[in-house]
């Protein structure tokens, strides 16, 4: 393919921990990586994919994390790999560390409100949205329910669309085509209001149509591509993409064009 890619969504580890971590994450879910968690074999799946560039997400499960999960992000940082590190919203020195961040040149952050114990429209969260907003980080976010926890509704649609109507100026990126599992209500609630919709692990487990109601409702400049690797393989997440038939433009515009703009990419 001649359109470049950018996968919003992937997950690595350092290498002296990508085993231990794979084989925790394995277990706790009951599901198979297909990559072994280090950065060296995601850069080799996305050449055999054709993806110029990946956001490489981290998750803070405590507060303590900051430090060595932003060194790490330093340290892989390129032009084809884009850390976003995380803080744990516990972490009392997040405006420190986000300060930190956005000092670094990160885009963004990752959260995930199930690994990290929150409600996405907690009030807890709001300084942490303040502080977003305050330096124009992205926040990517896990939402809706997650394969490895009891299905409690901790950052659904409505959950939201609350943190939107409270942030508008949030860059707020719903993972997993709004929220996993919880698709009727996205296409009810979510599309179409100004948030980005990433794609990952959902064409999967929602028939085509429901896909294509949910996208042809949300503003096109608001969707991205992601994969969630090592827990989905990039090329058949490519291939379920491509078969929507979205057409050329609106095609390259969510393979590539709208992560560029809100990365603020050149070219």
């Amino acid at each position: 393919m001649s359109t470049p890619i950018i996968d919003f969504h992937t997950h690595a580890f350092p290498d002296e921990l990508a085993g231990r971590a794979i084989a925790h994450l394995e277990a706790e879910g009951g599901i198979k990586a297909r990559l072994d968690g280090r950065v060296s074999s995601l850069l080799a799946a996305m050449d055999r994919t054709g993806i110029s560039t990946s956001v490489v997400c981290s998750i803070a499960t405590r507060p303590g994390q900051f430090d060595s999960i932003l060194a790490w992000s330093r340290r892989i940082a390129s032009e084809r790999i884009i850390p976003f590190p995380s803080i744990h919203p516990a972490d009392p020195d997040y405006r420190e560390h986000l300060k930190k961040v956005a000092g670094a040149g990160f885009k963004g952050i990752k959260l995930h409100p199930y690994y990290q114990d929150f409600d996405l429209d907690s009030p807890v969260l709001f300084p942490v949205y303040e502080e977003l907003c305050r330096h124009g980080l992205i926040l990517q976010a896990h939402t809706g329910f997650d394969f490895a926890f009891e299905y409690v509704d901790r950052c659904g649609p409505a959950r939201i669309m609350e943190v939107v109507r409270r942030y508008p100026e949030l860059k707020l990126v719903a993972t997993h085509l709004g929220a996993w599992k919880q698709w009727d209500e996205v296409e009810d609630l979510l599309a179409g209001h100004p948030v980005y919709l990433e794609i990952s692990f959902s064409l999967e487990f929602l028939d085509r149509e429901q896909a294509l109601r949910i996208l042809s409702r949300h503003d096109p400049g608001r969707i991205l591509y992601g994969s969630d690797s090592p827990w989905t393989d990039q090329q058949t997440t490519l291939e379920l993409f491509q078969g929507l038939e979205l057409g050329p433009e609106l095609e390259a515009a969510v393979l590539a064009g709208n992560a560029r703009r809100l990365l603020g990419l050149n070219g």
